[in-house]
């Protein structure tokens, strides 16, 4: 049961684009102005070593913020990590759009939508657009946009020891519950329009590495295929994912995430091509 809530969340998170899009002629002012203002994350080490990936099964008050999100996450282990460097900060938009620029690609017609609306409805500044995360991002396209940089996706287990450190936190911060200033997150009642925080902030929830943002904000597209049985089967050493899959893991929770979805170890997927509002990404190498 608890897993078919994750596959609802991947069948549901948000919209699919499927066809290129053209750039609106309104809208190129703007984006050209916004991917200037790219700048890029600093990095923090991740030093080799070992940490507790997963949740051991609990049973008890199924609200608590300790308990498991499902099984996928189960069972606890122990796992080696070679060091690693990853972003400080989520891809920000200024710098997707950079990307797509430097690629010459269109921006996907949901995220013209988006930032038309943002712009004309809203009045927010090209500036501060600049600061979002990047979202409506394919699997694909942040693969590409981490290459061009020397730089790839993290995989799983490494996005989840530079969340929570060596010794299994719940949250980026420790294991205390979200609240506000920790982590942008519980907006669910809001549709498409995205209520994210910039990119460059959150030093409040940062993680024991001095990542942030790891928890809410965007959810992380990682490099591995999401397995459901894979936590029991992994190599001890750098594991790197299953072999093959339907769907890409994300991890991290998003604006619109509940607490329990912003746990360090809780789990999701999505289909590698979708594009969502809520799903996001950053670097390691």
């Amino acid at each position: 049961m608890a897993f078919l809530s994750t596959l609802i969340f991947m069948m549901t998170a948000a919209i699919v684009s499927v066809a290129a899009s053209q750039t609106r002629p309104e809208l190129v002012p703007h984006l050209d102005a916004i991917a200037q203002l790219a700048r890029s994350s600093p990095m923090v080490a991740v030093n080799e070593g070992w940490f507790l990936m997963g949740t051991n099964l609990q049973h008890g008050d199924r609200s608590g913020i300790a308990m498991q999100f499902d099984d996928t996450e189960q069972p606890q282990r122990r796992i080696w990590l070679d060091t690693f460097e990853i972003d400080r900060d989520e891809a920000s938009l200024s710098e997707y759009l950079a990307f797509l620029r430097g690629q010459h690609q269109s921006a996907s017609e949901a995220l013209q939508r988006l930032i038309w609306h943002m712009i004309t409805v809203h009045f927010l500044p090209d500036y501060v657009l600049a600061r979002w995360p990047a979202l409506y991002v394919t699997w694909a396209e942040a693969v590409e946009f981490c290459r061009a940089r020397g730089k790839r996706l993290p995989t799983e287990a490494e996005w989840e020891k530079a969340a929570r450190g060596s010794d299994g936190n719940l949250f980026p911060w420790g294991n205390t519950k979200p609240v506000p200033g920790l982590a942008m997150f519980g907006q669910h009642h809001v549709h498409e329009i995205p209520l994210v925080a910039a990119t460059d902030s959150g030093e409040e929830g940062m993680s024991p590495y001095g990542a942030r943002h790891m928890a809410g904000n965007i959810a992380e597209w990682v490099q591995d295929w999401f397995g459901t049985d894979y936590y029991s089967t992994m190599p001890e050493r750098n594991p790197s994912g299953p072999l093959s899959g339907r769907y890409k893991s994300v991890r991290g929770g998003s604006w619109k995430s509940n607490p329990t979805m912003l746990r360090a170890a809780t789990r999701n997927g999505a289909v590698p091509n979708q594009r969502a509002a809520t799903i996001g990404f950053r670097c390691a190498k």
